[in-house]
Parts: structure tokens; sequence; C-alpha cells
């Protein structure tokens, strides 16, 4: 399925259902049939069997079907306000966090914010981290000490496509392991 495909509905089902004309509902579902025809009426062509294509061949498992496929929401990363149900569980002792260099010296005076979306975004391991730096330019990566955070009274939540999410991360929890900076510029 195309990658365009999957951009919208990302777009749609994390950040602007109403681009469409759809409704989510409080734990970020939408109804299939309504979003396949609000996808068409909006220049988007798609049909369930592209939908589900989409929902199948995401690496990243960005996109949930109900048990009965009459449903669909995006796993994490909306910027809507949406309550996944998630329960917290206990986070292994160490997560990561994959930035772009850029945005280090922010991070290192301010910690980790959720920024547009409603949790911050952790990875289990370096290179699912790595990628995600990769996306926003010049990679970095941040060891989180989820274990300290944790005994600290900070919630984790494992979302359905294994991302972990936390509300935010503190400076005394970050330690930067991997700057592609020196590296990138010849240094």
């Amino acid at each position: 399925m195309s990658t365009a495909t999957s951009k919208f509905l990302s777009y749609v089902l994390r950040h602007a259902p109403e681009s469409i004309g759809l409704t989510l509902d409080d734990q970020g579902w939408a109804d299939v049939s309504d979003l396949l025809a609000k996808a068409n009426s909006s220049g988007t062509s798609l049909d369930e069997v592209g939908l589900r294509a989409v929902v199948a061949e995401s690496d990243k498992k960005r996109f949930t079907l109900s048990e009965d496929g009459r449903r669909i929401r995006a796993a994490q990363g909306h910027s809507v306000k949406v309550d996944l149900g998630i329960a917290p569980v206990e986070p292994p002792p160490r997560l990561f966090h994959g930035t772009a260099t850029r945005f280090l010296e922010a991070i290192l005076q301010e910690g980790l914010r959720p920024g547009s979306r409603q949790q911050v975004h952790l990875s289990a391991d370096i290179a699912t981290a790595r990628e995600v730096g990769r996306r926003h330019g010049k990679p970095a990566i941040l060891l989180v000490d989820a274990k300290r955070m944790f005994a600290d009274g900070h919630s984790f939540y494992q979302a359905e496509n294994g991302v972990w999410l936390t509300n935010a991360v503190a400076v005394g929890y970050l330690m930067l392991i991997e700057n592609d900076v020196a590296e990138s510029d010849g240094k």
C-alpha cells in the first residue's frame, strides 16, 4: 500500500479527523465505513481492501482494527485528545528516545516534553530510537532511566505497537548516549 495512504490515515486518525468530517470516539476509534466514505468524498481514494493492507503492512503497526473489523484507530501519537485505555505498566529498566541533534540543547535543558502530542514516545531499543531520530534530521539518542522514574512514581504505558509512552522525562533521568553531530560534520 502506498506511503501516501498511510500518511493520510496518520493525519486523519492522529491529528485532524475533522479535516474530512470524521469523528473519533473518546478512545480514538473511527467507524471504518464512515472513514472510507469520508476519505473518498474528500478526494482520497480508499477501499476496505486497501485500508486492511495499510494496517497489515505497516512495519510500525501504526493502526489497529477492532476485533470485529468495524473500527480503526491510530495506535499512539495523537495530538487530538483520546484515552487509549492503556493501563500503566512497569517499564524495562532503560528506554531510549531518538531525536534530531538540533533539538538536543533544549532537551538537555528542559527534558522531554510531548510537544503537540499527548505523551512522550520512547523505544525499547537503540536501533528503533536511531530510526526515529533519522526521520527528524541527524540522529541523537538519549537513554532514559525508566527504572528510576518508575520507582519515583512516574507512569509508563505501552501502546499496542510496542511504543512506550510517558507524560514527560525530566533532565535528571536522561543521558546522551549517541550524537551524530561530530560524525556527520566530519569532525
